[in-house]
């Protein structure tokens, strides 16, 4: 038993129990090396993406884990900067979830871009004018913020903060956290904007054209609001099952409910600001283009549904954040997570998927596009990394700083 690598008060499930529960992530993630492995030596040929799906699965994981990890620069922003207290008790288990979400993320480009090798061309070689480039650099930064910020959580294992050096170095980064976050707000702030605002200046394809104020499109405004008003409920989500499966009280109440109060309030915000976008949009880039706005929704499977899921989600779930005897009941707490997650996705979908299944010259034809087993596995595999990583960081590092004061007996 390796008790001694626990954090200090608290009680763990056997090696063999752990080992158990992580055999079939394992597996997935094997799944998910094996379809790297033939992209990466058969090439991109291994995927059904063409040269009209040049984005795909992957970046409809890649962009939705990005906006599901913005609950870390938010956390880190409220916790640091404006100085809440008690979302101390969470900001280690959101770091954890956005290094998840942006490490995966990145491994999922270094695939996508077909020759990893040269990823450093983004850099070098940079085109100053791309939306996509400023994402690149900000990403890339984000995550060295991320690793930065993760280091003195690993530092604080028992084992570990018995050298001298490693406990005075992670002390001294802990000390110095605020420069981290607001550094990471920064990056954040521009990179979640970049991602939507680049698919508002496609002005050749009216789905994801829009207008703006200045250089800005709208999108690069919605893609913000929308991704800090679902990543604290993706944190509070991770929480909330990892507390169902351990069987303990982890977070405070008063840091989840702040969270899912705060979400509930930017996802109002939110709602509103999308349906008046979307007016806008039919009324101005749709007319102009000589469509209507069914034009974009009569090719299966990309039917209406899309985007009455997408706001519907939104809705039910910030009816169920604002009001507080919904959000302080567990099990609408979840659902409204849930909805809240699966509308953010829904809404990156679209935007990556239906903008180029819908044609843009009068003789084309609506396409559609479903992945192949590599790409299912290589996305797969992110999930299967994140459940893992977080797994052994919770049985061996003092992610949830409440968890031996709420639970006395274990």
């Amino acid at each position: 038993m390796d008790s001694a690598l626990f954090p200090e008060g608290v009680s763990r499930c056997s090696a063999k129990k752990f080992f158990l529960w992580t055999l079939p992530w394992i597996l997935i993630l094997i799944w998910g090396a094996v379809s790297a492995a033939l992209c990466l030596w058969k090439a991109l040929n291994q995927t059904n993406m063409s040269n009209i799906f040049a984005f795909a699965l992957w970046i409809v994981f890649d962009l939705g884990l990005i906006a599901l990890g913005a609950g870390a620069f938010f956390t880190g922003f409220l916790t640091y900067i404006i100085g809440k207290e008690e979302l101390k008790d969470i900001i280690n288990a959101a770091v954890i979830i956005g290094f998840i979400c942006y490490s995966g993320a990145m491994a999922i480009l270094g695939i996508d871009i077909g020759q990893p090798l040269r990823g450093w061309f983004i850099f070098w070689h940079a085109n100053i004018h791309s939306m996509l480039v400023e994402v690149s650099f900000c990403i890339t930064c984000y995550l060295m913020v991320l690793s930065i910020e993760f280091l003195p959580i690993i530092l604080e294992n028992r084992k570990l903060e018995e050298i001298k050096p490693f406990r005075l170095f992670g002390k001294n980064l802990h000390s110095i956290m605020a420069i981290f976050a607001a550094t990471g707000t920064f990056l954040s702030f521009f990179h979640q904007g970049s991602l939507g605002g680049m698919f508002g200046v496609m002005y050749a394809r009216p789905f994801a054209a829009r207008g703006g104020f200045y250089i800005w499109p709208w999108t690069f405004f919605l893609f913000i609001l929308s991704a800090i008003a679902a990543g604290p409920c993706f944190t509070i989500l991770v929480v909330k099952i990892t507390e169902k499966l351990t069987t303990k009280k982890l977070v405070p109440d008063k840091a989840v409910q702040f969270l899912a109060r705060l979400s509930g309030i930017l996802l109002s915000i939110y709602i509103v600001l999308k349906i008046a976008d979307t007016i806008s949009w039919i009324h101005n880039e749709v007319h102009k283009a000589g469509l209507t706005f069914m034009d974009f929704y009569r090719g299966n499977p990309y039917g209406i549904w899309l985007p009455i899921a997408e706001i519907g989600c939104a809705i039910v779930a910030a009816v169920i954040l604002v009001i507080p005897s919904l959000r302080k009941d567990p099990k609408w707490l979840i659902i409204a997570s849930i909805l809240n997650c699966t509308g953010v996705i829904l809404n990156r979908f679209s935007f990556i998927v239906v903008t180029l299944a819908i044609p843009v010259l009068p003789f084309e034809r609506f396409w559609s596009y479903f992945p192949t087993w590599q790409e299912w596995g290589l996305a797969l595999a992110s999930i299967a990394y994140g459940v893992l990583l977080f797994s052994v960081a919770y049985r061996y590092l003092p992610v949830f700083p409440k968890e031996k004061e709420l639970n006395p007996t274990s």
